[in-house]
């Protein structure tokens, strides 16, 4: 696993929990104890965290990084885990999929299919799917969902988007959480992503997730989905060696890496 991975993981780690043990961290990332103190030296360098005896405390626990910055990070994993995520899906079905940068790149990929129904509160994904001259006909219905908006954002949030999403029932949604764990399920950072999550899901038949490998094993600040509720999860191969992922493997009843 490349040091930026191992870095951005427990980042996550302490964005979850403000401090985290060198035991939590050799644990989660299946790495050596010396592997794990080198990257609490670089994160004290970096100005990311403080050590203390037996781990290190978060200086100032941040949010997830705005769209714009996630849509740059790791975006060759994300665009394979798109892809596979079309795969398993069949015209007529109906679809639920939340604001952020994988399930962008998804709505960009679902214009290769036709004769679905989307259902979404991403302006950017509502902008992709819909992408097409005016007298061109789309080949899915698209829905863009009712809601606030607030400066910056790219995305329709809050009551009037919940109770919009409880108007509809999809055979499917297809979500991208901020960390996916085999003991606490989906999670989200922000109370209003997670309870669009939490709505999506419960108005679905089926969960797919759509994680890039730096999000296995995490468990953010609200959870929105057990363990329980979650049919398929997509990652790619740099998941392939971390314990969390191997525990959800056994969890899940189907576990896909791209």
């Amino acid at each position: 696993m490349l040091q930026e991975t191992r870095l951005h993981r427990i980042r996550a780690l302490l964005s979850t929990l403000n401090q985290v043990s060198t035991e939590r961290i050799i644990k989660e990332l299946g790495i050596s104890r010396e592997t794990a103190r080198r990257d609490i030296i670089e994160l004290e360098a970096q100005g990311m965290a403080r050590r203390v005896h037996g781990g290190l405390v978060a200086l100032d626990a941040a949010p997830e990084p705005p769209l714009t910055v996630r849509s740059a990070s790791m975006a060759k994993e994300k665009r394979a885990i798109a892809r596979a995520a079309v795969q398993l899906l069949q015209p007529g079905q109906t679809l639920f999929i939340d604001a952020g940068s994988t399930t962008t790149m998804l709505a960009e990929e679902l214009r290769s299919m036709s004769g679905l129904t989307i259902i979404t509160n991403s302006l950017n994904a509502a902008l992709k799917l819909s992408a097409a001259e005016e007298h061109e006909t789309l080949n899915n219905e698209v829905i863009l969902l009712g809601g606030s908006m607030r400066a910056g954002a790219q995305e329709t949030r809050g009551e009037l988007t919940v109770s919009e999403i409880y108007r509809y029932r999809a055979d499917l949604a297809l979500l991208s959480p901020v960390g996916v764990d085999a003991r606490q399920g989906a999670s989200s950072f922000h109370p209003h992503e997670a309870a669009i999550a939490r709505a999506m899901t419960e108005q679905a038949g089926g969960l797919i997730l759509l994680a890039d490998h730096t999000k296995i094993g995490i468990s953010s600040r609200i959870n929105y989905a057990s363990v329980q509720q979650i049919g398929t999860l997509i990652s790619d191969q740099g998941a392939a060696a971390l314990p969390a992922l191997a525990a959800l493997q056994q969890k899940l009843p189907q576990v896909l890496l791209v």
